[in-house]
């Protein structure tokens, strides 16, 4: 349609309906059968209506509360990315009256996210971005909100088999099976494959690093069926104990010299082989975070995964905001980019422009 502006009575003409039914249809006010909200919307499509952020902001004078339940985070992390993101969406989304706070939780921590849970259904709010840790305490969340019918977002991580509104986040299982496909590039006949996994790895929390080494496992069953792999389980607190454990290892595994690593902890194995003054032919790791890309850098790692936290955070708030506020439709999955940085491409990279 050519570039103008529409009014309610334009729209009304055009979809065969009232003013009035327009009018209710843009602001959600109830009381519309539903052919006629299928017009209006027919019609709101084809015109691609654009609200007036603030004209909506100051005649509704209607605010908008949004909610986000994430891990604490420090400064850098994967998790303080996705915080820069959602400020960046409520920063963009304050002039019309749609404001954003948080509930933190502990990372894997089942009794903390249950604590963020039950907060949640203590606060009055319009919608939810979560980054949902365990299972089945997420379903209970999502149950009452479905009840109340409130509107949900899933961020880095999706549960399937719920009523969200959209997931943000990778294919974690494609992200292996890539992940697996990069680090074999190199392979050469009678080299074995490290597996740095972490003492967690069977923690229900731990769902996405167990489908990312799903996907990994299908690309060597497809291609490298044969090879020699080995599983080494490191500690996130206590580095002295992933001292002695990489130490034993790699005087035990001298052809070891293809690594990967499932979680946001690389710099862990980077930093041993930089006190050890070694490198691995090809290690491959997730998540640009400081400590990962100077070692990147520094070519104690070939590869990092990112998938853009601060772009979920963003999308997330972004797309419950369009649903609230503004009434669109929103895509049910929005996958991320498996982007793959090397040292020689890390520069050029930049979440958001």
């Amino acid at each position: 349609m050519e570039n103008k502006i529409y009014t309610i009575k334009d729209i009304a003409r055009m979809a065969g309906v009232s003013a009035g039914t327009v009018d209710r249809v843009l602001h959600n006010r109830g009381d519309v059968s539903h052919a006629s909200m299928e017009k209006v919307q027919k019609v709101l499509d084809e015109i691609d209506y654009q609200p007036n952020v603030f004209a909506i902001g100051l005649a509704a004078k209607k605010r908008y509360r949004i909610v986000c339940i994430i891990p604490y985070y420090i400064e850098h992390d994967y998790w303080h990315a996705v915080a820069q993101g959602v400020g960046r969406a409520a920063q963009e989304l304050h002039p019309i009256n749609v404001g954003v706070d948080y509930l933190y939780y502990s990372h894997a921590d089942k009794q903390s996210y249950e604590e963020a849970c039950r907060l949640l259904q203590q606060e009055s709010t319009d919608a939810v971005l979560i980054a949902p840790n365990f299972e089945e305490e997420t379903l209970k969340l999502t149950s009452y909100l479905e009840k109340n019918d409130i509107p949900y977002v899933f961020v880095d991580f999706n549960i399937e088999h719920t009523h969200a509104l959209c997931y943000i986040g990778q294919d974690s299982r494609t992200s292996g099976y890539i992940a697996a496909k990069i680090l074999m590039s190199s392979y050469e006949a009678g080299q074995e494959l490290v597996l740095f996994l972490n003492n967690q790895k069977n923690n229900p929390a731990e769902i996405q690093m167990q489908r990312r080494l799903e996907g990994f496992m299908q690309y060597l069953a497809e291609r490298h069926y044969n090879l020699p792999i080995h599983d080494i389980v490191l500690h996130k607190e206590d580095a002295d104990t992933n001292l002695q454990i990489l130490d034993a290892f790699f005087n035990e595994h001298p052809k070891a010299v293809l690594g990967v690593v499932f979680n946001s902890r690389v710099y862990q194995v980077a930093h041993y082989l930089q006190q050890k003054g070694q490198k691995l032919k090809n290690l491959l790791g997730y998540d640009l975070l400081q400590k990962n890309v100077e070692y990147l850098r520094t070519g104690e790692v070939n590869y990092l995964i990112g998938q853009r936290p601060g772009l979920q955070g963003y999308c997330g708030v972004k797309a419950l905001c369009n649903h609230i506020v503004f009434k669109k439709t929103v895509t049910a999955v929005k996958y991320m980019p498996i982007d793959v940085m090397m040292k020689e491409n890390i520069d050029f990279y930049f979440e958001f422009e």
